[in-house]
């Protein structure tokens, strides 16, 4: 393929060659008019006289023999290692003997998937969807996180300086050991299939009641935007699986689907959204007290529904694909 400072194109050679072996030109005279070397001249006109103008089409670069290839059964080998194993390249070049950007460039040249588009399972590429509009499908799911007492937990202050601030926060409570325990708090998340548009909500249990009563302000939610959810995905999780869940939902008018056992990716977009909110807003920076960790979930959330760019969106923050923006009927 011409580079940017080619002097001649296909049809340039055309016409050069043509001046050469049609129209008598020496190959002097013809490379001082195209601006090319003697040699030049003489190539491009010896191709037109042996394949005419179908000569003048580019050529591949890659040489005929390459002798210090990585032979065939080693590159079986490496494939057979990646499939089976599902190793990296440090991990197989250290099981084989080779460097690691040897096996790099052939599991490339053999456009074998990446390690985080295989199922760990099965070794089957991920299958990714989206539904195609708003309210097809809300995914649910519950994250726990551990309560940060005052002062600083040990991610911030270590852990000696942690144990004693446990101790001094009034809610923290014994365990068997006299390890002071703050417990946990069970962030409830919706987040809509289409649009990525997310309702999380710290609660503190994961009994049924309390989901269901999380869904009941989640649907009021989704509801405000114009999102009607006619389907909610959730794990087997007991809360799940109980008679006031499927009640709750059945009476909206919302059927109820579940993930396959083990098969946590079947939600993993309420999974992703929960590995971006610990990032990001749970561990994102040095809180001095659960109090002030949660005073700023709100804010995120704002952050991530209307300005945050998602990968998945083509940059655009998930408002963007929210057909009845309060303000904004369309």
């Amino acid at each position: 393929m011409p580079h940017a400072n080619a002097t001649l194109t296909e049809r340039g050679r055309l016409r050069l060659a043509r001046c050469v072996v049609e129209e008598g030109w020496s190959l002097r005279r013809a490379a001082e008019r195209f601006q090319v070397s003697h040699n030049t001249a003489a190539r491009w006109a010896d191709r037109y006289r042996q394949q005419g103008p179908a000569g003048m089409a580019d050529r591949s670069s890659r040489p005929r023999r390459s002798p210090t290839r990585t032979p065939a059964p080693t590159v079986r080998k490496i494939l057979h290692l990646r499939v089976k194993r599902r190793w990296g390249p440090a991990r197989i070049a250290g099981r084989l003997g080779l460097p690691a950007s040897t096996v790099h460039a052939v599991l490339v040249r053999a456009r074998a998937a990446r390690l985080a588009h295989l199922d760990r399972a099965s070794g089957r590429p991920i299958r990714r969807y989206e539904r195609q509009s708003p309210g097809e499908l809300a995914h649910v799911d519950i994250k726990k996180l551990g309560n940060i007492p005052d002062g600083g937990g040990h991610r911030t202050v270590g852990r000696a300086q942690g144990i004693r601030n446990r101790a001094r926060t009034p809610t923290a409570g014994r365990s068997s050991g006299r390890d002071p325990k703050l417990g946990y708090s069970y962030l409830h998340t919706a987040i809509d299939d289409h649009s990525r548009l997310a309702y999380t909500e710290i609660l503190p249990d994961e009994k049924a009641d309390t989901a269901a009563a999380f869904w009941t302000r989640a649907h009021a939610f989704f509801t405000s935007h114009g999102i009607t959810v006619q389907r909610v995905l959730t794990d087997n999780g007991s809360a799940y699986r109980s008679r006031l869940w499927r009640a709750t939902l059945t009476n909206a008018g919302i059927k109820i689907k579940r993930t396959r056992p083990y098969r946590p990716q079947t939600n993993g977009k309420v999974e992703r959204f929960h590995r971006t909110l610990t990032d990001e807003w749970a561990y994102a920076k040095p809180y001095t007290s659960e109090t002030t960790r949660r005073a700023a979930l709100p804010r995120w959330l704002h952050m991530y529904n209307h300005h945050r760019a998602h990968t998945a969106l083509g940059g655009q923050p998930p408002i963007s694909r929210v057909p009845n923006v309060p303000g904004h009927y369309t």
